[in-house]
């Protein structure tokens, strides 16, 4: 397979829904909340889909259909990119799937919790609560009842070329701000960026802001979006989010994003990094094994983004990010619940961790990350030093889009700080 065919292939990975997971893929299929081949064993599927890659949704599908030859699972993938207004508009109509893929928290359209809200969602059985990693509880409950299955745990840092940041002579990655400024630079003069951004899309600005912030304001105050609930903060009196922002426009002042970052796709990034042109990008790393898979001759690895000072704690991004969700007018809830349930069980959850490149949903204090992609942040997932993607609880997507769009306005010179802040104050208060 030569370059560009692999790049192609797995541009789609890259086009993020905001919780900045691996976009999904699955087999063409259409349909409604009316499964096909009928009766009580049988039940529909949606999920969203990028590419031409075998989604873990199909994947968990046909070992289901496989273990109960009784069972049709009718499988609708939908457009990753419209994939939340679409189950939207399904729900409301009432042909939606029996079982649908939601995201935990309620940041976006397709969220657990906004939808449980419009009684969407039903109340699912205690065999998926073995699924919710702890601390992640209100991430998909709602008044003590539980509406989504978390599939996965999403770790969001830097996915780290080794082997181009060898060639620019960066034999460490940096462990403080000014460090990473100085190998900003050191890159620049072997030809290089440290970084690669799409800065022209929505959801690769609004991470890029958020897995700084892990360590400019979540570290220092883990509870920052519940005292923003409770109205005892707010964005624009912040000095951590200033920070961030300020960090982002510090990075592009200095040359650490490549030439003509602002209006960059996600083409950039997948050319960017399996060229060895560009050393690290701001994104989910389970994105990493099909980035090495497209370019052999390349080493990718997680990092995570460095704090400012050696005094402050490092901090990274994990969150349950995929969830699966029974429609509440399904006609085939038994159906879907015992499909829940299987989902539930340690095998299911390693199949579909393998298939998506993400991490299980339990057992992490006790995995050996050692020989993995993760290796350099092992302990700092071991040992809970992340916080969820910011905008997991926040109370519409409004605010993320905000964040997003200001980190925008920021590389182009059409926002400030202040206004980026004070525009996500307005989001919120909506």
């Amino acid at each position: 397979m030569t370059q560009q065919r692999r790049v192609t292939r797995i541009a789609g990975l890259l086009v993020l829904p905001v919780t900045a997971a691996l976009a999904l893929a699955g087999c063409s299929s259409t349909g409604s909340g009316d499964a096909s081949g009928g009766g009580s064993n049988s039940f529909s599927l949606t999920y969203a889909t990028s590419n031409n890659i075998e989604s873990p949704f199909e994947a968990l599908a046909k070992k289901y259909m496989t273990a109960n030859p009784d069972v049709t699972i009718t499988l609708n993938p939908q457009p990753n990119d419209t994939y939340g207004d679409t189950l939207r508009t399904q729900l409301q109509a009432g042909n939606a799937s029996d079982v649908i893929e939601t995201e935990a928290g309620s940041g976006q359209t397709r969220s657990v919790l906004p939808l449980a809200k419009a009684k969407f969602l039903e109340p699912l059985g205690d065999a998926v609560k073995a699924m919710i990693p702890s601390g992640s509880e209100s991430l998909v409950t709602l008044d003590g009842t539980v509406y989504g299955a978390p599939l996965g745990i999403s770790y969001a840092g830097l996915i780290y070329n080794e082997a181009a940041a060898s060639a620019a002579g960066i034999t460490s990655f940096a462990k403080t701000e000014n460090e990473l400024l100085s190998q900003c630079a050191q890159a620049t003069s072997a030809g290089k960026t440290l970084f690669v951004l799409a800065g022209a899309t929505v959801p690769n600005a609004g991470i890029t802001a958020s897995i700084i912030a892990a360590t400019r304001v979540y570290a220092e105050t883990p509870d920052w979006n519940q005292q923003r609930l409770d109205g005892k903060v707010t964005f624009a009196a912040s000095p951590g989010w200033k920070n961030t922002l300020e960090t982002v426009k510090k990075l592009y002042d200095a040359g650490c994003f490549q030439a003509g970052a602002e209006g960059a796709g996600f083409d950039a990034i997948t050319n960017g990094l399996t060229s060895g042109t560009n050393i690290s990008f701001f994104g989910p790393v389970s994105n990493a094994s099909q980035l090495q898979s497209a370019a052999p001759e390349q080493k990718f690895v997680a990092q995570a983004f460095p704090p400012a000072t050696s005094s402050d704690k490092a901090f990274g991004v994990a969150s349950p990010t995929y969830s699966l969700s029974i429609n509440a007018a399904s006609p085939n809830k038994d159906a879907a619940n015992k499909f829940l349930a299987w989902v539930a069980e340690p095998e299911q959850a390693g199949l579909f961790a393998e298939v998506s490149g993400l991490l299980p949903t339990t057992g992490l204090s006790t995995m050996d990350l050692s020989t993995t992609i993760y290796a350099a942040v092992a302990d700092q997932i071991k040992n809970g030093d992340f916080t969820p993607l910011a905008n997991s609880d926040w109370p519409n997507a409004s605010v993320y889009d905000a964040l997003a769009t200001g980190v925008q306005g920021l590389l182009t010179g059409q926002s400030t700080v202040e206004s980026v802040l004070a525009s996500m104050d307005t989001a919120w208060d909506q």
